[in-house]
């Protein structure tokens, strides 16, 4: 099959984020309290923990959007009945979206969604869902459509 998609950026991924958390070698109570190091750790976490749930909920194709200067980036884009949804992944409760409003700016798209910390919230255009409701994904954003 013939694919035409330019790749200049990659992530990669393990299959299971046990394997990531061990062949970390952090420490469980670094894993449960934190410190400054873990920070950065945590987000890659909760991204495999997001990319872990959509893989198993959805057929899907998932991707990773980012441009050339690296100043946006989207952490997944996936479709949803014939709609290109981004996902921006947080680990925390930070709510602030920059990528996912220059995505929504540029590409006009029906909603831009967001997990978190937070609690579910719908407004204009985005839709924050909880991380322990990502395997809802779909379903949520189909309610959007409606």
């Amino acid at each position: 099959m013939y694919n035409n998609r330019k790749i200049k950026t990659i992530k990669i991924y393990l299959h299971d984020i046990g394997l990531l958390s061990a062949m970390s070698n952090l420490s469980s109570k670094t894993l449960l309290e934190g410190n400054e190091i873990f920070t950065e750790f945590k987000g890659a976490l909760t991204e495999q923990f997001v990319l872990q749930q959509l893989v198993e909920q959805s057929d899907s194709q998932l991707y990773y959007y980012s441009t050339p200067n690296s100043r946006m980036e989207i952490d997944f884009l996936m479709q949803v009945e014939d709609h290109i949804i981004p996902l921006e992944v947080k680990a925390e409760e930070n709510l602030r979206a920059k990528s996912l409003v220059t995505f929504y700016q540029k590409y006009s798209c029906p909603i831009c969604v967001r997990t978190s910390m937070s609690d579910y919230r719908k407004q204009d255009w985005i839709l924050n869902i909880p991380l322990y409701e990502i395997s809802l994904l779909e379903d949520l954003v189909k309610e959007t459509f409606r």
